[in-house]
């Protein structure tokens, strides 16, 4: 028994071991992503930066703001 349970644990010892060398990007997947984050964040800024979301925006902070308690 003593065998089997050190066999399984040297198992588990060497499949972390290459787990961890395989556990982040690269520096292409990593400057891709971050490419690909910034492009959705300028077409956020587009998008609520326009002019029907900005006055719908303003449109909903007045009725907020003029609510009455």
């Amino acid at each position: 028994m003593y065998k089997a349970v050190r066999a399984r644990l040297r198992a588990l010892v060497c499949g972390m071991r290459s787990a961890r060398r395989d556990a982040g990007m690269v520096t292409s997947e990593y400057a891709m992503g971050l490419v690909a984050a910034v492009g959705f964040a300028v077409l956020l800024y587009q998008v609520v930066t326009s002019e029907a979301v900005t006055a719908q925006l303003h449109d909903m902070v007045k009725r907020a703001l003029s609510a009455g308690m």
